[in-house]
């Protein structure tokens, strides 16, 4: 048996703070990011999900500039993206997508600016990487209670506010219909989705957080038709993507001469392959239907 776990586990694995860390904050934030992105798929935000992930990146710098916490930085900013980008109000997908987008470039340039000042003035050399993609290693211990907190919160006020979510993110006229007031739902996906991108910011870095919070949705809706279901899969999918690279980064030591993969590679590469093995099926029955019926 030891052995068998020698072959997937390098040893000092379990045995290691930093590693410990990695698997409970983001693990979290894979659950969490899961979770919400199949309402954010079901909705057609993906693009307000890469935007408020991005716009978090100003947050993160901040956070190297004025020496508070990471997760305070991230969050910061990703509330206020989601509420101006609320705060506008369009309804239509083209006019949503511009303003979405006018947002993302305006966060875009302030984490220019902010990362700058970093270098300059604090010397924080690693600040850019460390907030663009990432640095699960690095994350301190004493960021677990909070993110755990976060995490528990955003999927609570998912359980309390399912059924009105599920049914704007469906059909929002029906929603209206059935006395359901889609803009304040509205606005607290916004928000809960900003507590996720920042969860997932804070693990594998605000560039490739949307890996986290699309991927798995998206391949778990190939899967299922429940919308239950699909957030159990992506869920089981987001988890296994985020411990499985944690564990192939921390393996790769031994591959590589002592620098070892980044841990954000690994997880997004996962989830891509996740996202391929899941549309095989549907692969295969669209090629069985076009071939002749002795060829099937």
């Amino acid at each position: 048996m030891r052995a068998v776990l020698w072959a997937f586990f390098a040893p000092g694995f379990f045995a290691s703070e930093p590693v410990r860390t990695a698997l409970l904050i983001g693990g979290g934030a894979a659950i969490v990011s899961a979770v919400i992105g199949v309402f954010t798929v079901i909705r057609g935000q993906s693009f307000a999900g890469h935007a408020l992930a991005d716009v978090s990146s100003a947050g993160g710098a901040a956070s190297f500039l004025l020496g508070i916490s990471p997760m305070a930085g991230f969050l910061g900013m990703a509330v206020l993206a989601a509420g101006a980008m609320e705060l506008i109000g369009l309804r239509r997908a083209r006019e949503r997508d511009l303003a979405t987008g006018i947002v993302l470039g305006a966060g875009l340039g302030l984490t220019a600016l902010l990362l700058y000042f970093d270098v300059t003035t604090r010397s924080t050399t690693g600040a850019a990487v460390s907030v663009m993609f990432g640095s699960m290693f690095a994350i301190p211990a004493s960021l677990i209670a909070p993110s755990l907190a976060v995490g528990f919160g955003v999927l609570l006020a998912v359980f309390v506010i399912y059924r009105p979510l599920l049914l704007s993110s469906l059909d929002a006229t029906l929603a209206e219909v059935q006395g359901v007031n889609v803009r304040l739902v509205g606005l607290l996906h916004l928000l809960m989705l900003a507590f996720a991108v920042t969860l997932s910011a804070m693990t594998i870095g605000a560039i490739l957080s949307t890996a986290l919070l699309i991927g798995p949705a998206a391949a778990a809706l190939r899967l299922a038709k429940r919308p239950g279901l699909a957030i159990f899969l992506a869920a089981l999918i987001g988890l296994g993507a985020s411990w499985g690279g944690i564990l192939l980064a921390y393996d790769s030591y031994d591959w590589t001469p002592g620098h070892g993969w980044p841990v954000s590679f690994c997880i997004v590469t996962l989830i891509f392959a996740a996202y391929l093995l899941t549309g095989f099926p549907g692969w295969l029955a669209r090629r069985g239907a076009t071939l002749p019926p002795g060829r099937v």
